[in-house]
């Protein structure tokens, strides 16, 4: 029975994930990650391996996602590989060393990891100024190097593909917004793929994990969620498509700060 509601709730989170992925027009880690963590937390599942699994089985679900999208990208000639190649050891290096990390910290202090990345990220959606840069080129050692392993690293304690951070960063040294896009799916797949491992390492023999789990990533969640948010993410395409980008920025922005205040409520006790 415990696997009959953790299937339905899954499918539950996949839906919203999925619907609100297509209405934001992100890969659906920084949307998937909250939502499952309520699913989780309805059906009970203990708060110390809760948000762990909330982040490991969304990187799970990113990987063939990811994939797909670099590929696309790629035949299009839009990726820029010359700074993926760069990025082929820091990048998974941060998410190495986050997978480290998810080992020891406990459910509160990943929450709040996530809640303080929210808040980052819903500002500068919210406050994004069009055409701010820093540098007309992105700059070689040691600040490519180190901002990628960054990227890696607070993007595998997300649960993201690293893909706002990316464009951020990429946007910001002179880069069009096409190409940015574009190069994040790369940098999902060099993120999603050693981030599962890493989590499935770091969660092997946890107490209270759900039925089906490898680790921390649900294995339940990863087959039944993927082909729930492939349906649903159309429906919030075509929401989105009805209104400006900006608009979709400023509500993607709200809505990363709503999450983040109320994780940190949650840790205030409320």
């Amino acid at each position: 029975m415990d696997a009959v509601w953790l299937a339905l709730a899954l499918i539950g989170a996949g839906a919203i994930a999925g619907f609100l992925a297509g209405l934001f027009g992100i890969g659906g880690g920084a949307v998937l990650v909250p939502v499952l963590y309520q699913f989780l937390t309805i059906l009970q599942v203990d708060e110390s391996v809760r948000m762990h699994i909330s982040v490991a089985t969304s990187l799970a679900i990113i990987v063939p996602t990811s994939l797909r999208s670099f590929m696309a990208h790629k035949r299009r000639g839009a990726v820029d590989l010359d700074l993926l190649r760069s990025w082929l050891i820091p990048l998974p290096l941060g998410v190495v060393v986050a997978s480290l990390l998810a080992a020891y910290v406990s459910g509160a202090e990943l929450k709040g990891i996530f809640a303080v990345l929210a808040l980052v990220l819903g500002l500068r959606m919210l406050f994004d100024k069009r055409g701010a840069k820093i540098a007309d080129d992105i700059p070689g050692f040691p600040i490519r190097p180190v901002c990628g392993a960054l990227i890696g690293f607070f993007s595998t304690l997300m649960g993201i593909g690293g893909g706002v951070m990316n464009n951020t960063f990429m946007t910001l040294y002179g880069r069009p917004i096409h190409q940015a896009v574009a190069t994040s799916s790369g940098t999902g797949v060099l993120i999603s793929i050693p981030g599962t491992i890493g989590l499935i390492w770091a969660g092997w023999g946890s107490d209270y994990l759900p039925p089906f789990s490898l680790g921390f990533v649900n294995l339940l969640g990863v087959a039944l969620i993927i082909p729930v948010t492939i349906l649903m993410a159309p429906l919030g395409v075509r929401v989105a498509h009805a209104t400006s980008r900006r608009k979709m920025e400023l509500a993607f922005g709200a809505f990363l700060l709503v999450v983040s205040a109320r994780f940190f409520a949650s840790l205030a006790g409320f």
